[in-house]
């Protein structure tokens, strides 16, 4: 079945950096877009990037600028760097990969971020 495992959250000041891991198996990561959305106390999951198999990329206003997404379609792992992180960048941010196939879709099971001084 579809597993995704991410990692690199943690406890960061504010201005620092974190950069954030997928790693995907039982799919045929190639032709999945792979996406990384996040949920903070009280609000919402929101998409923050997005990747597409093409490696076409997209960004939330809020992180454009600060984050990159990119996949190593090789090690099936989709990455975020997350530059100049910011206070209100708290939040659970979870994994998601679309099928671009047939528009299945799973998740990971979320890592924290923590953005405080």
């Amino acid at each position: 079945q579809v597993q995704l495992v991410e990692s690199g959250g943690g406890l960061v000041q504010p201005g620092g950096s974190l950069r954030l891991s997928c790693t995907a198996s039982g799919i045929n990561f190639t032709i999945y877009t792979m996406g990384w959305y996040r949920q903070a106390p009280g609000k919402q999951r929101e998409l923050v990037a997005g990747i597409r198999s093409s490696g076409i990329t997209n960004y939330a206003d809020s992180v454009k600028g600060r984050f990159t997404i990119s996949r190593d379609n090789a090690k099936t792992t989709v990455y975020l760097q997350m530059n100049s992180l910011k206070p209100e960048d708290t939040a659970v941010y979870y994994c998601k990969a679309f099928s671009e196939y047939n528009g299945s879709a799973s998740w990971g099971q979320g890592t924290q971020v923590t953005v405080s001084s």
